[in-house]
């Protein structure tokens, strides 16, 4: 995992605190060694006790610290000079105890004097119990770091070394080296807002059952996670989906189509480049049924009538207020691709169309591939081959760079 063109190796103060999750960090140092950063470690007493100095040294390649005070340490390069030293600081695993410290401004060791010492960014890998997470102590904590403009990647939910399950894991080393990509990453995009929308909606008809599609998201979350890789600060508007939230990007789940259009203007106004990939349906039902609709009320061999009424055009709403914005929107179809793309880009008034054939068998829904066409205002049609979803967003971008003059 090489540095991508926008984003430069950097040097990353590595702060471990003592909880079980310790185990991850000689991990994450391969992560961020092989992706060419320079790596150092620090460790509070107790994560002495999860992991070995010795060994975060022989991956860093550099001495690993644990005393505030060390005569030989010290000789080499001062506690205050490692802590003007990195372009970025990483806490992994952050606990509870470390949060409490670094909130009340405590430097009785070496991580804790670090972190009050230094310049540089810090972005926090919180692990702990769930119970923990959850207590208001934690939270006003966490709230006044974030405030004070301390970065956190995770906990994420799931099954806890202490038998419970809940939010409290912390991150996995590969999202957080991730993370580390994105703080690191070029200014090219620096200061630009890319909302996203992405998924499928699911119009209820009854507590049971909705109208909805097969639209996965993967190509919308694509999108979002090239945007933020390369610096962007990313909304991602997400239709019902397994899909996991890609690093660095701001989630907003949704499920209807009236929920996504909320959302999508509520995040509009405040954005300068929008990427509408979501397959939003076009009817919902008029009325839904508080209960399910059972079949033995129905009568035997009665079908059930549906009325549907329209959904809001999104895209079409955006695109008369977009001003100097930047708006993309896609076109899902089964024939007559570009024509059919024409026609759409032509109502919804937007800067590019993207679209996709989804009678094939390796494009469109739920693929990791796609075929597209780049469909301009005046009817130009630029023909992409088959890549992998990532392949196209990075495509897709570059071609909004060039939209909004950017230089790479």
């Amino acid at each position: 995992m090489n540095p991508s063109p926008s984003q430069r190796s950097g040097r990353i103060l590595l702060a471990v605190s003592g909880g079980i999750a310790a185990y991850k960090v000689p991990e994450l140092v391969r992560q961020l060694t092989k992706a060419g950063h320079e790596v150092r470690c620090a460790l509070t007493p107790a994560a002495c006790e999860f992991v070995s100095p010795m060994v975060l040294q022989t991956l860093s390649g550099a001495p690993a610290r644990s005393e505030l005070f060390d005569p030989g340490e010290e000789g080499e390069i001062s506690h205050i000079e490692l802590a003007d030293w990195p372009d970025l600081v990483v806490v992994a695993p952050a606990t509870a105890h470390v949060l409490a410290r670094m909130t009340a401004g405590l430097a009785d060791d070496l991580v804790t004097t670090l972190l009050l010492a230094t310049r540089a960014p810090v972005l926090v890998a919180p692990a702990m119990n769930v119970n923990m997470w959850d207590h208001p102590a934690t939270r006003e904590n966490v709230g006044r770091l974030r405030e004070r403009g301390v970065l956190l990647e995770g906990p994420v939910a799931g099954e806890l070394a202490c038998g419970w399950e809940g939010e409290g894991r912390m991150a996995e080393p590969e999202a957080i080296a991730a993370r580390v990509g994105l703080l690191l990453s070029g200014d090219a995009w620096k200061g630009i807002r890319v909302l996203v929308s992405a998924g499928g909606t699911r119009e209820p008809i009854d507590a049971v059952r909705s109208i909805t599609n097969r639209s996965s998201g993967k190509m919308g979350f694509a999108v979002a996670a090239e945007a933020a890789r390369r610096g962007a600060e990313v909304v991602l508007v997400a239709g019902p989906t397994a899909l996991s939230t890609p690093p660095g990007v701001r989630r907003i789940d949704v499920e209807t189509a009236l929920d996504m259009e909320a959302a999508v203007n509520a995040e509009f106004p405040a954005c300068q480049v929008a990427v509408m990939s979501a397959a939003v349906a076009d009817f919902r039902p008029a009325h839904r049924e508080a209960k399910k609709i059972k079949k033995e009320d129905l009568g035997p061999d009665q079908g059930l009538r549906l009325d549907l009424v329209p959904n809001p055009d999104i895209l079409a709403g955006i695109s008369r207020e977009r001003g100097d914005r930047i708006v993309i929107g896609f076109a899902a179809e089964s024939h007559d691709v570009v024509e059919a793309a024409r026609r759409k880009i032509a109502r919804k008034g937007c800067d590019l169309i993207v679209a996709n054939d989804i009678s094939r068998a390796d494009a469109g829904f739920d693929t990791d591939t796609n075929a597209v066409f780049l469909i301009s205002p005046g009817g130009e049609a630029e023909e992409l081959p088959l890549l992998s979803k990532a392949e196209v967003a990075e495509r897709l971008l570059d071609r909004v760079e060039k939209l909004r003059g950017v230089a790479r």
